[in-house]
């Protein structure tokens, strides 16, 4: 094991342990990826899949991770993947507060 392969563990056991929240404020999005591909007895058919989780654009660290797997260990041949990510906190939803206050 390597030293990146080091700090790609403790990245993954620290990403495992964040809430959504804390996720969001570093930079990860809802990411979803429609993967068309062809259907191993049948390659003149295409299929869909849906893939959804949290990833940081625009390189999509954990989606290439998926698409890698994808094409090392199941028979379906990729054809197309369309990606479309959204923040978790828009700019609206985060803002400072002006003031407290506390009703009874």
């Amino acid at each position: 094991m390597g030293g990146s392969e080091g700090l790609r563990g403790a990245f993954k056991r620290e990403r495992v342990n964040m809430s959504q929240f804390e996720l969001a404020l570093r930079g990860y999005r809802l990411t979803t990826a429609e993967i068309l591909y062809h259907m191993p007895d049948h390659p003149e058919l295409l299929q869909t899949f849906i893939w959804q989780e949290l990833d940081m654009a625009p390189r999509f660290p954990v989606l290439n991770k998926f698409l890698r797997f994808w094409t090392v260990n199941i028979e379906g041949q990729l054809h197309s993947v369309r990606v479309a990510a959204r923040g978790l906190i828009s700019p609206a939803e985060l803002r400072m507060a002006a003031g407290e206050f506390t009703l009874n």
